[in-house]
């Protein structure tokens, strides 16, 4: 079954066991605004598409949060410490978006969706998280279209700053994704 809408994606997420208890690892750190990211999503998404039946390796589970309150990144390695000892074998990568602007040499980030609309790509730019009361939500600050129409596209942040286009370049060949999902296609900067 192909995914059309962010119906889709909550849908077959609750019924993916492993991402469910990778949702419900991460929300054991009860971390402010937090997402499982990028990867995490995107790869389950192009997997569907492409009639994969296998789940595509990821490198990483990106988790991400909201925290101005402290920015040391000695915080963001006890939480991913945290989570490897209660959840080991899994590659864990935990960022605080109020610090990554400083990373990333951009103005500061106002929340963590805010932090993933900066993404290079916009099929990147989505986020899984759990409610309160265990309720599966999705980020999508540029929709979910590009992701299931396997479209790679640079972000509106990007697309608007030409001197970043050269990341967003370089990410696509590095990660050669077209070699794993053959029906993407790559859109350049005036397609933003």
């Amino acid at each position: 079954m192909l995914i059309h809408t962010e119906s889709d994606i909550l849908r077959l997420v609750g019924e993916d066991i492993w991402m469910m208890d990778i949702l419900n690892a991460a929300s054991t750190l009860q971390l402010p605004d937090w997402w499982v990211c990028a990867g995490f999503v995107r790869s389950k998404i192009w997997d569907v598409q492409h009639g994969l039946t296998a789940r595509t390796p990821l490198a990483d589970i990106d988790v991400i949060y909201y925290d101005p309150g402290d920015l040391r990144k000695e915080a963001e390695k006890s939480w991913e410490a945290q989570l490897k000892s209660r959840y080991p074998g899994i590659p864990w990568s935990v960022k605080n978006q109020a610090r990554m602007h400083i990373v990333n040499n951009l103005p500061p980030y106002s929340s963590s969706t805010d932090g993933m609309s900066k993404f290079p790509e916009t099929a990147t730019a989505l986020g899984l998280s759990l409610t309160e009361d265990g309720q599966l939500i999705l980020a999508a600050p540029h929709g979910v279209q590009d992701a299931v129409q396997l479209v790679l596209r640079p972000s509106p942040y990007f697309a608007a700053h030409p001197h970043l286009l050269p990341v967003f370049e370089r990410r696509i060949a590095g990660k050669n994704w077209q070699s794993l999902w053959s029906g993407l296609r790559i859109l350049p900067a005036e397609h933003a």
